[in-house]
Formats: C-alpha cells, structure tokens, sequence
C-alpha cells in the first residue's frame, strides 16, 4: 500500500516510519510512505563529519537542520519538492538479501528515468542512481528482523545550491542533478509520484496502490 504524508518534518515522518516498521513485523502489507521533508541534513552511520563544510549553526542560520539518523550512508539533504520514498518492506517476501534490495531499490528509479526518457545507471560501489555523471537519487536504507526502512530521495524540482555545502554522500568530485535540471522543464513532486508507484509496481510484480 501507499501512503502519501505530503510535506512533514523529518522526525514526524521517522516515528511513523517506526510505527509501520512494526505493523509489518506484525504481518502488515509492504507499506510506501511518500514525503517532501522540511530542509534537514540527515547523518547515516557512516557519517564523517569533515563532509559537512559548515558549522550546524550556519546550516539552521540557513534553515536547514542537521540530525544524526540509523539509516547507512554518509550525509543527505532532504528538503522541499524533492521526492522521499520510504519503502517499509518485509525482505522475507523480497529475496531476504540486502543487496538485492538495494539494487532494487536502484531499479525503481532507473525504470521510472526512463519514464521520462532519461538513462539511468549506477555507480559502483556507491549507492544511488545516477545521470550523465551526476547523481539524481540516495538512497540509504535499515533492516529490523529483515523489514527495511527508510529509503530513496529522488530530486525533482529541488534548489541544487544546498549541495554545494557539503560533500553529498561522501562523494568526491561529483556532482548532483534533478529532473527539472536534466529536462529543462519544472517537474513537481505530485508529477513523479504516480510515476514512482509506477516503478514500484514493476520491480516487484504487484499493484500497490492508485494515487
């Protein structure tokens, strides 16, 4: 199923990432959670901190929050009209292996670029979705008792300067893209998403929902 949480902080969404997360470990359905967050730079596990290259208070200076998050991965930025998909899966129904499901997970948004007539590949070993030498989509994800969380931030329509205050990802000498950026044309977020559900659908052989 899917559920579209509109614009919401990225702590609200986390606790309802949570209380989905259990619903799944109690035999609920696979659970999408759509979101735009408030501007926020979230710090994975692998997190070092000489990717930030401003202090937190000149990040909320600039109205952008910095908070520490379970998911792997290094530094992200989440912000408006960019496009946040949680996929809250039971990975016993999935093939039970993480890399599996990241690669899948890449799949989704490589099938939904194509959609827009775009080619999207990935970049190994880094995570994520790439196109023309810049990336367009993190992903970082958390198992519990094989159900995953957290997940995608796809940029639609979201203002690129951000990430030139920090080191994406971890990520040296790459830089960062958008549809709006590579189409020449605005793409809103409520334009992707029945496209990403879309995606989701074909990667994993079943309806999940209609938007």
């Amino acid at each position: 199923m899917v559920r579209d949480l509109r614009r919401m902080s990225y702590p609200a969404a986390l606790e309802i990432q949570k209380q989905v997360l259990e619903e799944v470990l109690g035999g609920g359905p696979d659970t999408v959670l759509l979101v735009e967050h408030d501007p926020i730079l979230t710090l994975g596990a692998n997190f070092h901190p000489e990717n930030l290259l401003r202090t937190e208070d000149e990040y909320r200076a600039m109205g952008i929050d910095v908070a520490k998050t379970d998911r792997g991965g290094d530094v992200t930025y989440h912000g408006p009209n960019q496009l946040v998909a949680y996929p809250i899966f039971d990975l016993n129904r999935h093939g039970k292996d993480l890399h599996k499901w990241l690669r899948d997970l890449e799949e989704v948004v490589i099938l939904l670029l194509e959609d827009y007539g775009l080619e999207g590949y990935r970049f190994a070993p880094h995570t994520g979705v790439w196109v023309n030498g810049k990336k367009i989509c993190a992903i970082g994800i958390k198992v519990k008792r094989w159900v995953s969380m957290h997940g995608i931030a796809l940029n639609c329509d979201n203002d690129l300067d951000v990430f030139d205050t920090f080191v994406p990802c971890g990520i040296l000498g790459y830089g960062v893209t958008s549809l709006t950026a590579e189409l020449g044309r605005d793409v809103t977020v409520d334009e992707v998403k029945p496209a990403l559900v879309r995606a989701f659908e074909k990667v994993f052989g079943r309806v999940i929902s209609e938007l």
